[in-house]
């Protein structure tokens, strides 16, 4: 789960110094993909469920 924190943090940044910084709205670009890429991939950890399994 640490992981997946990392990167929603470095896909914010990523983001922010996009928008801020003129010229470079590619890594604005890059931050918007990484963060979607994040909340896929946490909703997939999520749904998992530890290994319990349900019935």
């Amino acid at each position: 789960m640490n992981a997946v924190l990392l990167l929603l943090v470095v896909a914010i940044v990523l983001a922010v110094v996009g928008w801020v910084v003129n010229g470079l709205f590619w890594l604005f670009v890059l931050g918007v993909l990484l963060f979607l890429a994040d909340l896929v991939l946490s909703g997939f950890l999520l749904g998992r469920g530890h290994g319990v399994r349900r019935r």
